[in-house]
């Protein structure tokens, strides 16, 4: 089994014993729930953290406007609890505050444990919210850059990317079966995971609203979902056509340039000089043949769609 502490363990533990320590060097009643506040607030991202936190707020507001309400009119009894409750979550859940839901009802147990509400108790518990809240948020301002990640990333994609079409050069050009065919499943689960966190460092980032590493990737889905249908084509058409040598040296070269770069243009001129070639050529001269040809126009366009997204793709 394998122990690893990250850096948002480290926060949160870090965060839950300073809450506790400064609730408790005020002399606070209940400290300890301060801590706890700091640990349901610290998020995966800034942007979350705060909404969860804004979430706890107000709801541990209202709770204690609430339970003042209930507890003054009903008393310090468990069905005045039941009561309080069955008003107090709907309300939380019409006004969207369902985060908050936990630490208010920890904040309503504490006013129901101490059977009465003054100004002291509710100054008390409004610090805890503050001191947990606040420390939560403090913590979370430490965000690690996930660049090198998504370069990283982006070089495994285009690594695998440059295999798939070296791979359809030799079944094109040298009806080689050998490929297992693992790196489509690999670039389907790294264009997954980039954009999941290529989008988290947005929501990191309050004045930044993209992220150029999140373009780059819906970019390369968009030409998965091309190579994805280039499959079945290129796995049923006859080798034994010169076209299909041609089109195999074409994938070799397209191999060597995948890179962040935008050749896509010079690609593009090289395949309309290709698809003239093939409207030169003799007529089909049977049925075979006349499929052969059509799964190769199909090609060309997919490969033509291929360039043109790469084309459009601004670094």
């Amino acid at each position: 089994m394998k122990f690893t502490i990250g850096y948002r363990t480290l926060k949160t533990a870090i965060g839950a014993g300073l809450a506790i320590a400064l609730a408790e060097w005020l002399g606070l009643d209940f400290y300890t729930s301060a801590g706890i506040l700091t640990i349901l607030c610290i998020k995966i991202t800034k942007k979350k953290s705060i909404i969860s936190s804004w979430e706890r707020f107000g709801a541990c507001i209202l709770g204690i406007g609430f339970a003042s309400a209930i507890f003054s009119l009903v008393g310090y009894h468990p069905y005045a609890l039941t009561i309080l409750l069955i008003l107090f979550i709907p309300t939380l859940v019409s006004l969207n505050l369902k985060e908050g839901i936990i630490t208010s009802s920890v904040i309503i147990l504490h006013l129901y444990t101490l059977q009465k509400v003054t100004w002291e108790i509710v100054l008390n518990e409004f610090s805890i919210i503050v001191i947990g809240i606040g420390m939560g948020l403090i913590m979370n301002l430490y965000m690690p850059s996930v660049e090198k990640i998504l370069l990283n990333m982006q070089r495994e994609l285009e690594k695998r990317y440059k295999v798939i079409f070296h791979e359809f050069h030799l079944y094109l050009a040298h009806d080689k079966h050998e490929w297992d065919g693992k790196e489509i499943t690999e670039c389907a689960d790294l264009i997954s995971n980039a954009k999941s966190i290529a989008f988290r460092d947005i929501e990191n980032h309050f004045l930044r609203y993209e992220n150029q590493y999140y373009h780059y990737f819906k970019m390369r889905e968009k030409q998965f979902e091309i190579i994805q249908r280039m499959l079945p084509i290129i796995s049923s058409i006859d080798k034994t056509y010169v076209q299909c040598e041609k089109l195999g040296s074409f994938f070799e070269r397209l191999s060597a340039a995948v890179h962040p770069g935008n050749t896509a243009v010079l690609f593009l001129d090289d395949l309309e000089n290709m698809r003239q070639e093939f409207r030169e050529m003799h007529l089909p001269k049977d049925r075979d043949e006349f499929e052969t040809r059509s799964k190769l126009y199909q090609l060309l366009q997919d490969i033509e769609d291929y360039l043109i997204i790469k084309s459009k793709f601004k670094k």
